[in-house]
């Protein structure tokens, strides 16, 4: 009995060593993944005379994918020069306590959709902030990423140069 014991305990282990070694190698590709989809993570900002700057990085699909602050929390940018304003997730906007302010009617790649529009307090990509922007809380979108649109892009420069884009703020 005490062999089949031993035999029993050795299979579980090493059953419990592949398991985690396959789950670490999961969370191992999630990161990567991650980073692959949006590679500016953690955008850095440099200042040039009078003008600071953020410098960003295209994805693999040719998007530029950000990580910024809406009302100082966290959150996913994907910028979009065919967006007129922020659109953001309804769930999104109701975890950082948007308020509908009135219905609007937008057009999107697939037609027209219903919509809400708010206001945002701040909205910040490295150091560059901007304050009191037009956006809309889309109600049709289940994913975890904003639409950064023109309501912000249009009060900034921005200039994309081969797989980077620099977005350019004047004090």
């Amino acid at each position: 009995m005490p062999a089949q014991d031993d035999h029993k305990i050795r299979g579980l282990i090493w059953f419990g060593f592949w398991f985690l070694l396959l789950g670490f190698s999961v969370y191992l590709f999630q990161i990567w993944v991650d980073k692959e989809r949006n590679p500016n993570d953690d955008p850095q900002t440099s200042v040039e005379g009078d003008s600071q700057q953020v410098v960003l990085k295209r994805n693999r699909q040719g998007h530029y994918h950000t990580t910024g602050y809406i009302n100082g929390t966290k959150q996913e940018f994907l910028l979009d020069t065919g967006a007129t304003n922020i659109s953001i997730p309804e769930h999104i906007a109701n975890k950082i306590g948007l308020k509908k302010l009135y219905p609007v009617d937008i057009y999107t790649a697939n037609g027209m959709a219903k919509a809400y529009g708010t206001k945002i307090k701040t909205a910040r990509i490295g150091k560059i902030k901007l304050n009191d922007l037009n956006a809309s809380i889309n109600p049709n979108v289940d994913d975890d990423t904003i639409l950064l649109g023109m309501s912000f892009l249009k009060q900034i420069e921005f200039t994309q140069r081969g797989d980077t884009l620099i977005l350019k703020q004047f004090r």
